[in-house]
């Protein structure tokens, strides 16, 4: 059996990743990965700066247009427009 994980899976394990949510095995799966993928680690790091922003932002903090573009955005991408 392949331990080892891919890029896709890395992908959809960062969230968890980054919350300390992911089971010892994935855990050491996850960073074996890292240690051997650049791309990956690049990756991680741009989520990290991402959340850290993003943590910062409030609605109120945004100007009216801001917001307004932002949902459309939104609404657009969930309607399968992306």
């Amino acid at each position: 059996m392949n331990n080892n994980i891919s890029c896709q899976e890395l992908v959809e394990l960062v969230t968890d990743y980054l919350e300390g949510a992911l089971p010892p095995t994935v855990r050491a799966r996850f960073e074996t990965h890292l240690s051997e993928c650049d791309g990956c680690t690049r990756y991680l790091e741009q989520m990290r700066l991402t959340m850290a922003a993003v943590g910062r932002l409030t609605e109120e903090s945004l100007e009216p247009a801001a917001r307004a573009e932002l949902l459309q955005l939104f609404r657009t991408w969930n309607a399968g427009g992306r």
